[in-house]
């Protein structure tokens, strides 16, 4: 078996563009849904690699939802950019390597909730790889960035030191701040039906073009942008 060092295939990804990066064992993925744990996705997963990028928060106070919509979109082919050039750099070192897309394409879809799973959830993949909390609005909220963050992940067939799992609560019990942001009403506080959202979300404008014009979950937390 190929051995790598923990802090090495980190740098990997930090020297790539990841602002954050960690790990967790694929074993820690038991209760995801069947079909969408690592090694449904790859056979051979020992470890997953999460990282994230950061997301500027000059957009959020836009009044049109362009700069917004460009901004996302930009980072994850950027994320998309990173996990792919860390593969083939692991690839290098003997690993092998399955990069999981940003966003889209994904299979999984009920159209009578409107509802589509990824391949692999990140925001849970962040969690559990010790990048930080989920808060109320469903969002990963770091440390450092807070909600400000997209993130991607890479499927490795090596056994590394695995980061400790995310501890503590992202909101207060008794916040509902983004909850009540919500124009569309899609929060409970513990997921997101995404047949209110995707109106907003995920609009297709008359000449084709999908935008995102609402985020305002994301904007209103008061610890939006992190604690440091």
């Amino acid at each position: 078996m190929v051995r790598l060092d923990t802090d090495v295939v980190k740098d990997i990804f930090l020297e790539l563009g990841a602002d954050l990066c960690g790990i967790a064992p694929a074993q820690r993925f038991g209760e995801a849904p069947e079909g969408f744990r690592p090694t449904d996705i790859f056979g051979d997963c020992r470890s997953v690699i999460v990282f994230a990028k950061r997301l500027p928060a000059g957009p959020l106070f836009a009044a049109s939802c362009i700069p917004y919509t460009r901004l996302n979109d930009l980072l994850m082919t950027r994320l998309d950019d990173v996990g792919y050039a860390a593969s083939l750099e692991l690839e290098r070192l003997g690993a092998k390597a399955v990069a999981v897309p940003a966003d889209d394409p994904s299979e999984y879809w009920e159209a009578d909730r409107h509802y589509a799973r990824g391949v692999l959830s990140l925001r849970h993949a962040g969690y559990l790889a010790g990048l930080g909390v989920l808060g109320r609005n469903t969002l990963l909220k770091s440390e450092r960035f807070g909600n400000m963050i997209q993130l991607g992940a890479a499927l490795v067939d090596v056994e590394l030191e695995a980061d400790p799992v995310a501890s503590g609560e992202a909101c207060p019990s008794d916040c509902s701040i983004c909850l009540d942001a919500c124009p569309q009403g899609a929060l409970d506080g513990n997921t997101v039906d995404q047949k209110l959202c995707r109106p907003l979300s995920n609009y297709t404008s008359p000449r084709g073009y999908k935008l995102y014009k609402c985020w305002e979950c994301r904007k209103a937390c008061p610890d939006a942008l992190g604690t440091r």
